[in-house]
């Protein structure tokens, strides 16, 4: 549903607005609301209402009892916060995710298929950086081509 790479720049106001290409995929879909949390290497992850359910279940089903469930559990679901974007498609990220993802006013916005990924300009610069020369390689061993 979520493809592709934009550069956006949060406003004065402090609002994101959501690429046009995921607008469209919404609209066509009938997604009005997201949940956004913390997400991993440093990122914010943002889920349609829908994937964020299906996700939740999953971790729902881990066992409680083991230290890296709890530990995990805790840091994805106290960031969580629900958003609906305006009729721009604009929507605020809270002070406490943006200073996780280490955003001033500079992101890229990627889509991953079921979610979004929304980045500081420069930690996805170093992030691509870092992982396109190996991009190959870890294909190899994730897809056996």
């Amino acid at each position: 549903m979520f493809y592709g790479e934009y550069s956006h720049s949060i406003d004065r106001k402090g609002r994101l607005i959501l690429p046009s290409k995921f607008r469209e995929a919404c609209k066509e879909s009938g997604v009005e609301r997201f949940f956004i949390t913390r997400g991993l290497d440093k990122c914010i992850f943002m889920f349609s209402s829908d994937e964020w359910r299906t996700q939740e279940q999953k971790f729902k089903g881990m066992s409680f009892t083991k230290q890296e469930t709890r530990s995990f559990n805790r840091m994805f679901f106290s960031g969580a916060v629900d958003v609906v974007p305006d009729k721009q498609g604009r929507f605020i990220i809270p002070p406490y995710l943006k200073e996780y993802a280490t955003i001033k006013r500079d992101t890229v916005i990627i889509g991953i298929s079921n979610r979004i990924e929304i980045w500081d300009k420069d930690m996805w610069s170093s992030f691509y950086k870092n992982s396109s020369n190996s991009f190959e390689q870890i294909a190899e061993n994730l897809l056996n081509l």
